[in-house]
């Protein structure tokens, strides 16, 4: 996919801010627990994570494939703010006429198991239901969820958890994933609106799903570089592991998983400008799908070379891996995600495979 020159301009600023600001310190820290504050300041001064918003919701018209690059180089860089998360609940609230925020937003449901439910009450609204596994949700300023409403899906926004019972959780990587519980929580008639404009709980994984995968390819690179820079320094029988024939095999095929899943994510961000939701989101569901694939692999093998320090906390490559694992799960694993991709060849048919599998 070829880069535009804004789209490098962004990417280089990007990727200088994180190398200033998402330090090792900053690291240690969101591991105990530590919202990374000044971080997530540097971000949202550069208006990256609301840039997809139009002009007169405070952002910019930006390319949602721009957005998505500059996942990519969070990721790298291991970045623990919910920038995926903002970007997703400033869509949402926006094109649906809710308030937004400057600070850090949290979206949701994530998983399709869970239910919410809204029901009139007077001049407002009664939330009800259980979101498991929000993001980020002890630290957002604002929270934004799609729930079911009397008359069809609607979006609901409040700062903070809307005074919702928050049971506090981690995943692998120990960021922040809380589960939100809401009794018949009381919400004006301005924290709620029907969807509209695309935004649906349906749309909302797809974009979720494709977030995740575009962040995982970036991780995979990160670990790929950290591998490859490890077997050339590190020597063993008098020169780098890098010149031996099982190493530069092992590195081959973890170069190659990485420029799969690359490619993989390119293509789901690039069906995000489809019209039709049913193409998009096969290529988002092969995105997920082969992302995830390339993640066991690749963190096998980079942990495979670099032996014991790189399980360290010392060491940067846990971060890469610990996120990759997580992410893969998040948003619908692999095996759901492949099972789409396997309905929507069946439902075009064999007569359709070849040209399915090749037009893009």
């Amino acid at each position: 996919m070829a880069i535009r020159d804004e789209t490098r301009m962004l990417l280089e600023s990007m990727t200088r801010l994180f190398q200033d600001h998402c330090t090792k310190q900053v690291a240690d820290a969101a591991e105990t627990g530590v919202f990374p504050r000044s971080l997530w300041d540097a971000v949202a001064e550069t208006g990256v994570p609301l840039a997809a918003l139009p002009e007169s919701a405070g952002g910019a018209d930006a390319e949602w494939s721009d957005l998505y690059a500059a996942l990519r180089v969070a990721a790298r860089f291991s970045a623990p703010i919910p920038l995926a998360e903002t970007m997703l609940a400033g869509w949402a609230a926006a094109s649906c006429g809710l308030e937004t925020s400057d600070g850090p937003m949290t979206v949701g449901p994530v998983r399709t198991a869970d239910k919410l439910t809204l029901e009139r009450d007077g001049n407002g609204w009664r939330l009800a239901g259980v979101a498991t596994r929000i993001p980020y949700a002890s630290f957002a300023s604002r929270t934004v969820l799609i729930a079911d409403g009397p008359d069809g899906e609607m979006a609901v926004a409040f700062d903070g958890t809307g005074g919702a019972e928050l049971t506090p959780g981690r995943n692998i990587a120990n960021e922040s994933r809380d589960t939100l519980t809401f009794n018949n929580i009381r919400l004006s008639a301005d924290q709620a609106a029907p969807v509209k404009s695309g935004v649906s709980r349906a749309a909302l994984y797809r974009r979720g799903a494709l977030a995740r995968a575009t962040m995982m390819s970036g991780a995979l690179e990160k670990a790929m570089d950290l591998a490859v820079n490890y077997a050339q320094d590190r020597q063993q029988f008098g020169r780098p592991i890098s010149k031996f024939q099982a190493v530069q095999q092992n590195l081959a095929v973890l170069a190659g998983q990485t420029a799969a899943a690359v490619a993989a994510a390119n293509l789901g961000i690039q069906a995000l400008s489809d019209a039709d939701p049913e193409r998009e989101q096969f290529f988002i569901a092969v995105a997920k799908t082969r992302v995830g694939e390339a993640a066991t692999l690749a963190c096998e093998i980079a942990h495979q070379v670099h032996g014991a320090i790189g399980f360290t906390k010392e060491y940067a490559l846990q971060l890469s891996t610990r996120r990759l694992w997580s992410w893969r799960e998040e948003f619908g694993g692999d095996p759901e995600w492949a099972a789409r991709v396997g309905a929507y060849a069946c439902m075009r048919g064999e007569a359709d495979l070849w040209p399915m599998l090749t037009d893009r």
